[in-house]
């Protein structure tokens, strides 16, 4: 059975332009605890949502697992990494904004513990992040900007945490 995962890397580090240059490589670099006890848990065969995180947040194209977890012999702080291979770039990037905006990801990893590298996807979720890259993205009506929690807020309210400080 195929297990699905969500791999995140800064795009300004390894992007997936580069894994499509490349073909393959070997992901690694992974040091949190919780993340390492998945890489650890992939397998051959098992499929991955490529993220970019840092400015872009979005799912940007899959990923298959072409070898089995392995201690990282590069690495002094004992990491692991696996070896993986592109797939198929999204017909379009899948944001974070969206994410966060459909009720359908509800419990979804990655919006629970969002700074971890290597999540595991749900079927459901996965078909959900397959299902997106379909969708026409809804144009931001005008008076609106998104913020970063994917919520549309007028203009005229102002952002949550912004106003004058307080000294305590």
């Amino acid at each position: 059975m195929t297990a699905h995962w969500l791999v995140k890397q800064e795009p300004s580090s390894y992007s997936w332009a580069d894994l499509e240059k490349d073909g393959e490589t070997e992901w690694d670099g992974v040091h949190n605890a919780l993340a390492l006890h998945h890489i650890r848990a992939m397998a051959p065969g098992d499929l991955a949502m490529f993220y970019h995180s840092g400015d872009e947040r979005s799912c940007v194209g899959i990923l298959r697992v072409v070898r089995g977890p392995r201690p990282d012999p590069k690495d002094a702080r004992a990491s692991w990494s696996v070896k993986v291979g592109r797939v198929r770039a999204l017909r379009r990037p899948v944001t974070l904004a969206e994410i966060r905006a459909d009720p359908g990801f509800e419990g979804f990893a990655l919006l629970r513990i969002s700074r971890l590298s290597v999540i595991p996807v749900s079927k459901e979720h996965w078909a959900q992040l397959l299902a997106h890259e379909s969708m026409a993205l809804e144009p931001v009506r005008a008076g609106t900007r998104a913020g970063r929690t994917g919520r549309a807020k007028t203009s005229a309210s102002p952002a949550r945490g912004r106003g004058p400080k307080r000294r305590r």
